[in-house]
């Protein structure tokens, strides 16, 4: 299965139900009263860290995911059913931006869940709008729509050590060397070109070691492949250094310094992280080795894939220092983003026309039925108690204006004057030829 870190999503939520418009029908009772049930609120797509899942892979194939909408009410007070959602299974260590790339949520653990589009809400049926006067409301709420965003996943593994180091450093073959997993290995730059992770016994526990490829002079910023994984060591309880003393055309004794300085520009966090050194490939040649230990402190372990020469040395301290990561650490916690919407009334010139924002007025505008005077009605008093009309006609808006608020076009027909009352009747007089008396 290919290995894939990034994806992105257009995630449509299911709309909710239309509530019923419906009224009692029973022997001996010709004027039974509302009794149209809600419709069901509709389903949400919801991202979920699954174990079980490794890769964005399949996320990537089916960027347009959909909920299920909801079922409509209907009479003798009878709700829609709830649509199903959405459930999308990413691995643990996905983080999701919206379109502005704010980050949203972080699904560090298994189990971890954010809901990426919610699912509208289900319409009331006419017997919640009864009233004093109004005892037979023959309307009721349409289903409001599900929310539609685009969001982009990035996976960021979990792993316990994070092996950083040039190409040909050894890292891949360090990583089949002390674990099961059997990543491609050549002598040619860019062998790896996806993470490698591996699971490594320790005495009776285990840890995880990554293999971030592609790292050269500039990675963090944008040169060779590394920009493309240094995501993946952010999440490494620590890091191992990895030196090959036969590389040519740069001096090996200064690779730790130019690894960590590419790390610390791309997260300076990176800078405080427990690490290790370790040379590689004694095999080939040992010279260095001492120079080494002078310039970075006796700790650093050499060893040879190869050979196996020490190898059984880093595993017991690699596997010692994960266990004191552990403890001074906690585990990873989720992550979601609340955001309280600001929702106010805007009035903004279109062309000809008026546009009215906000998500209050657009809402009530998308769960009016249009074809009942009644519910139109309704609309009217609605936008005028949020202050649409008042704020249309401090934004200029004359009668007849044409007014768009979310996909429904009006004629802006506020309520009359004092001052226009009495000009209007005062014209119809004049038409019939009244005059008052004298």
């Amino acid at each position: 299965m290919a290995f894939v870190d990034e994806a992105k999503i257009k995630a449509l939520a299911g709309a909710g139900g239309n509530g019923s418009s419906a009224f009692q029908r029973q022997p001996f009772q010709p004027k039974g009263g509302p009794d149209g049930g809600d419709g069901g609120d509709g389903g949400s797509v919801v991202l979920r860290a699954d174990t079980s899942v490794g890769t964005l892979l399949d996320v990537r194939n089916h960027p347009h995911v959909k909920a299920e909408r909801g079922g409509h009410g209907s009479g003798k007070r009878r709700h829609g059913s709830t649509g199903a959602d959405k459930l999308i299974l990413v691995p643990p260590g996905t983080v999701v931006f919206n379109e502005a790339s704010v980050l949203i949520a972080d699904l560090a653990g298994s189990g971890d869940e954010a809901v990426i589009a919610k699912g509208g809400k289900g319409g009331r049926g006419n017997v919640h709008f009864t009233t004093a006067t109004r005892r037979a409301p023959t309307f009721a709420e349409k289903g409001e729509p599900g929310e539609d965003r685009a969001v982009k996943l990035e996976l960021r593994l979990l792993a316990d050590v994070g092996l950083v180091g040039f190409p040909n450093a050894g890292k891949s073959t360090l990583i089949s060397r002390i674990s099961a997993a059997k990543p491609k290995i050549a002598d040619y730059p860019f062998t790896t070109l996806t993470p490698n992770l591996g699971v490594v016994r320790h005495g009776e526990s285990s840890f995880v070691v990554a293999d971030i490829p592609g790292l050269v002079p500039g990675a963090s910023e944008g040169k060779g492949l590394g920009h493309q994984f240094l995501r993946h060591v952010r999440r490494a309880a620590i890091l191992l250094f990895m030196v090959d003393l036969s590389a040519e055309g740069r001096d090996p004794l200064d690779d730790v310094a130019v690894l960590k300085a590419e790390l610390e520009a791309f997260d300076p966090s990176l800078a405080e992280r427990p690490s290790y050194i370790t040379v590689t490939k004694t095999d080939v040649t040992t010279e260095g080795v001492e120079a080494m230990r002078e310039r970075y402190g006796s700790e650093v372990m050499a060893i040879s894939a190869v050979t196996g020469d020490g190898i059984t040395d880093i595993v017991r301290r690699l596997g010692d220092g994960v266990l004191k990561a552990r403890e001074a650490a906690p585990p990873p916690v989720g992550y979601l983003r609340h955001i309280v919407p600001d929702d106010p009334i805007t009035i903004k010139r279109e062309g000809a026309a008026w546009r009215v924002g906000g998500r209050r007025a657009e809402r009530a505008v998308e769960t009016t039925d249009m074809t009942n005077e009644e519910a139109i009605e309704r609309l009217q008093k609605r936008l005028i108690r949020m202050g649409v009309e008042r704020d249309l006609e401090r934004a200029g808006a004359k009668r007849g204006d044409e007014v768009r608020i979310g996909e429904m076009e009006f004629d802006f027909q506020p309520d009359l004057t004092d001052a226009e009352v009495t000009a209007l009747a005062e014209r119809e007089r004049t038409a019939r030829g009244d005059h008052e008396p004298t």
